[in-house]
């Protein structure tokens, strides 16, 4: 019988997702001890923090390479923590540069061990399935061209559905929505979503900002910046003439559902962008050295989730040089000025929306865990 799980996620979407099945398995056993990494979704459905996702917020590899001691000090703390609590399960969630040798360690010393979202490994390093064969007991995976993947080269591997169905809803209409945040309920609204991290933000935001003014100089669009829970308005203010737009926190799905075009950075926000059927722009901008690596690494043609889903591109992508404030406002206009283009993206997106299961991979996600036992 599973009496206790050891959880890693090491990102804010990781966060959201094992958020879900912290509270399913506490619903199942109220006394089960559950602890590791996360963030305070988790922590608030009854899991005990030992790191904070907060501490691991960098990306790319020149940032990786830079955080190693940190990385290196985690790793070494939580082989101890697994020695001396001896979970019955390990359940790792996405962030695969850590997890993946952390399972190795918890392999070792006899641990079963649960893989929930899956590393993109059919982005980049597709050699990494052959090394979880043998490694990993079961792969849950949230996209479903992902299970035939995993199964391929003999690894037990489930699709559960995408967890963002569970959480990716709203109920403020476009009326409530112009109410609650003074908006003229007769303009339309271009959203911006610059990401979570500083080095999106720094990247990203700026060249974002510059086009939502250019388009609201354009076509008078309301423009609404959906800001992170883990960013602080005053800080952005110290950095940026945020002046006339409307600024929103801990509503972002709300934007989502009421705008008609987004800005967004590359991640999990471009597919919870699509479940609202929200026409939208892709945008991704990082170092030269990540980017130059990545290039080289990067096996698909498409970046957004959207688009990868869709095996197509329905939405634009803007990547580095290109992801500019000329270029962004651009896209933006077209849109705008086109309704029967952002109908058939609308559409498109619904189509994306179906190919991602049904809602309940959290329960899904405990059950499994529960039958490791």
């Amino acid at each position: 019988m599973v009496q206790k799980v050891m959880i890693i996620a090491g990102e804010a979407s990781g966060d959201l997702h094992g958020s879900g099945v912290v509270r399913e398995l506490k619903r199942q056993n109220p006394a089960m001890e559950i602890f590791g990494v996360g963030g305070d979704r988790m922590k608030r459905e009854g899991m005990q923090l030992v790191y904070h996702v907060n501490e691991l917020g960098f990306m790319g590899f020149a940032e990786v390479l830079k955080h190693l001691p940190v990385i290196r000090s985690m790793k070494r703390t939580l082989e101890v923590l697994l020695r001396h609590r001896r979970p019955d399960v390990l359940l790792l969630i996405d962030y695969p540069g850590f997890n993946l040798r952390f399972a190795k360690v918890a392999k070792r010393n006899g641990i079963k061990i649960v893989y929930y979202i899956s590393p993109q490994v059919w982005a980049w390093h597709r050699s990494r399935v052959k090394g979880m064969r043998g490694l990993v007991d079961l792969m849950l995976v949230i996209l479903p061209f992902e299970t035939e993947l995993y199964r391929k080269e003999g690894i037990d591997a489930e699709f559960v559905g995408h967890p963002l169905l569970e959480v990716a809803k709203s109920d403020v209409d476009r009326r409530g929505f112009c109410k609650r945040y003074s908006l003229d309920p007769a303009k339309r609204i271009l959203a911006l979503l610059p990401g979570s991290r500083r080095q999106e933000i720094e990247m990203i935001f700026p060249e974002m900002l510059r086009a939502a003014r250019h388009v609201a100089a354009e076509e008078g669009v309301e423009i609404v910046l959906a800001m992170a829970p883990t960013l602080r308005e005053d800080h952005l203010r110290t950095f940026y003439n945020l002046e006339g737009i409307r600024v929103i926190q801990g509503a972002t799905y709300d934007v989502m559902r009421n705008a008609d075009f987004a800005l967004v950075t590359s991640g999990t926000a471009t597919l919870e962008t699509g479940l609202f059927t929200t026409p939208m722009a892709v945008v991704y901008k990082t170092s030269w050295f990540t980017y130059m690596v990545g290039r080289l690494l990067i096996q698909v043609k498409n970046i957004g989730l959207v688009n990868i889903v869709a095996g197509k591109e329905i939405v634009p992508e803007f990547i580095q040089q290109r992801a500019n404030a000329k270029n962004l406002a651009a896209v933006a206009l077209v849109y705008l000025r086109d309704q029967q283009l952002l109908a058939t993206v609308r559409e498109q997106l619904r189509i994306v929306k179906g190919n991602l299961g049904e809602p309940g991979a959290s329960g899904k996600v405990a059950q499994r865990i529960l039958q490791m036992g």
